[in-house]
């Protein structure tokens, strides 16, 4: 192994080791925020708390061009880990523990490149990414920050990425009329039928978004998460409760998609609320979004980034594209992995990405 690489590891062993998952969203200014403003001295650090397990810290070196972004929080763990989660493993080919491949790695990463040049660095570590109460790329982006582009890291396999989905995510209702089964029912007598008359709706318009097309991307991705509703089979189900979710791509209008799922079926849902935006990557219309795509593949290209195909899932790179930033993700590791139990990274993803940082910082292209 690299000493670069070494290090990394034992950053990641110390990080892995702190319990960050989220929910419960308890996490606070100490634990993991303690020894990460112990890793970066000679920076100038500033830890927010926003509430709710929403904490930021942000460290700046020197004069540095670009921000590297990179979320700390992970996932709850699954039963099915077969070791501890918090603590890391390491084989001869990959790194085992809850958050090394999203995206702890990175963050450890960044810290042993940190300790072995003294480039311009800035650093934004956040702990909200994994929840659907956004609240520390928010309060960032409402102070005043002079970066020429954000680099957002998530499992991208070493690639750069510029283009990815968007998501939003609905609560939906439907209001029936209780009553005995056996009889002849109208439309909206029963708010599960309703709602299996929406879901076939639903699927059918998703269908026919297959032609649409950016980036390499395809189609409308849509998934009904959650259905609710109905007492027992000889009774008319008075109510019931969807959870859905769709992922448009950057050409989609999000409004126009949500005017039409809550209006694919008569009666109408009673309430339909979206709990949940993310904006796709890059933000804007057409035209906006492929300028914002060039802009970031031009610096991808002068920090000498391999580029990668547009991904389906969604990253907060698109909140700093939204303000306005030329922004692109760029991590060590493969999504297939994330949220996985036992979840790993590739020991050669870690060292190519920490060296790939440390060129960037060392020559003060950072």
């Amino acid at each position: 192994m690299s000493s670069l690489l070494d290090a990394t590891l034992e950053h990641l062993k110390a990080l892995v080791g702190f319990d960050t998952r989220n929910p419960p969203r308890a996490i606070g200014t100490d634990g993991i925020f303690d020894y990460l403003r112990a890793q970066l001295p000679g920076f100038d650090v500033k830890v927010t708390d926003y509430g709710a397990g929403a904490v930021t810290l942000h460290a700046v070196r020197g004069q540095p061009k670009y921000l590297f972004n990179v979320h700390m929080d992970t996932v709850p763990d699954s039963p099915h880990w077969s070791a501890s989660p918090h603590e890391l493993r390491v084989t001869a080919d990959r790194a085992i523990g809850l958050g090394a491949c999203d995206i702890k790695g990175a963050a450890a990463a960044l810290l042993a490149v940190a300790n072995a040049t003294d480039g311009p660095l800035a650093l934004l570590l956040s702990t909200d990414e994994e929840a659907n109460d956004p609240r520390c790329i928010a309060g960032f982006l409402g102070e005043s920050h002079d970066y020429q582009a954000v680099i957002v890291a998530e499992p991208t396999k070493a690639e750069a990425v510029l283009a990815h989905r968007g998501i939003q995510s609905v609560l939906m209702r439907f209001a029936g009329h209780a009553g005995h089964a056996s009889g002849e029912q109208k439309p909206s007598d029963s708010a599960l039928h309703q709602t299996v008359r929406w879901g076939d709706a639903a699927l059918d318009f998703v269908t026919a978004q297959s032609h649409e097309r950016f980036g390499g991307l395809t189609g409308l991705r849509f998934n009904i998460g959650r259905i609710e509703g109905g007492i027992k089979a000889n009774m008319i189900a008075p109510t019931a409760e969807v959870r859905f979710g769709f992922r448009p791509l950057p050409t989609m209008d999000p409004d126009q998609l949500l005017q039409r799922f809550s209006t694919l079926v008569e009666p109408a849902p009673v309430e339909f609320t979206e709990t949940f935006r993310g904006a796709s990557l890059p933000a804007g219309d057409t035209a906006r979004a492929e300028e914002r795509r060039l802009a970031a593949r031009d610096i991808a290209d002068e920090l000498e980034l391999p580029i990668g195909n547009a991904v389906d899932f969604w990253t907060e790179a698109a909140l700093f594209s939204a303000a306005g930033y030329t922004a692109f993700v760029y991590g060590p590791g493969d999504i297939a992995q994330a949220h996985s139990a036992d979840e790993w990274v590739a020991l050669d993803q870690l060292q190519q990405y920490a060296e790939t940082i440390y060129r960037i910082v060392d020559s003060g292209n950072a």
